[in-house]
């Protein structure tokens, strides 16, 4: 049995997305497959995710400076605890699914922030004298982005995405882009078919 934490960072649906519709296909077939397998879905746009800010800021640094925790103030516990709750939620999981869009040839503002707790020294990487070495073994990704362009998986959305995890350790890494339907709207349904198509046949083998 293997804990599966998904992390849909898009706002709209699988009727209007189209890397939500690509992500749903692979869930429907991935739980067909494992049916003993445990899937957390995390919609990031219906979810108290903190971002790094002057209370956490502060907080981590009183933190390091040996205060305790209840001293700080009941903001900076909250902030603080809850950015930890997605760290351990992330370490406890055995495969991630990371789906969004590709906005202005970046990722979402909210994925961002969601990789800040689990980017996280100490716990997912550490620093040594040759330089940081990434701390998480034995997961397993998938990362699914629709782009209206096409960029080959090159661009710098999916390109932070795939680093970012190979440097906390996370190298056994697939993709699924959906590229050039806006590009080539003619083309639409049969991207999205091949996608489709991907989708379940990375299900039978992640």
């Amino acid at each position: 049995m293997s804990n599966v934490l998904v992390i849909k960072a898009h706002p709209l649906t699988k009727d209007e997305s189209q890397s939500v519709a690509v992500l749903d296909t692979f869930l429907t077939e991935y739980e067909a497959k494992n049916p003993s397998d445990v899937i957390e879905v995390v919609d990031l746009y219906d979810t108290n995710l903190p971002e790094i800010d002057k209370d956490i800021l502060l907080g981590w640094r009183a933190l390091q400076a040996g205060a305790d925790f209840t001293s700080l103030s009941a903001t900076q516990q909250e902030k603080i605890a809850t950015f930890n709750s997605f760290t351990e939620q992330f370490l406890a999981a055995d495969k991630i699914v990371i789906a969004n869009g590709m906005w202005n040839l970046n990722i979402p503002t909210r994925l961002k922030a969601w990789f800040d707790t689990v980017n996280v020294a100490g716990k997912t990487f550490k620093y040594t004298a040759e330089g940081p070495v990434g701390l998480v073994e034995n997961k397993k990704a998938l990362h699914i982005q629709s782009s209206g362009g096409v960029y080959g998986g090159e661009d710098f959305s999916s390109s932070y995405i795939k680093h970012i995890l190979a440097f906390i350790g996370v190298t056994d890494f697939e993709a699924i882009y959906i590229e050039g339907a806006d590009y080539n709207p003619d083309d639409r349904e049969a991207i999205m078919a091949a996608a489709k198509d991907a989708a379940k046949q990375l299900a039978d083998s992640f």
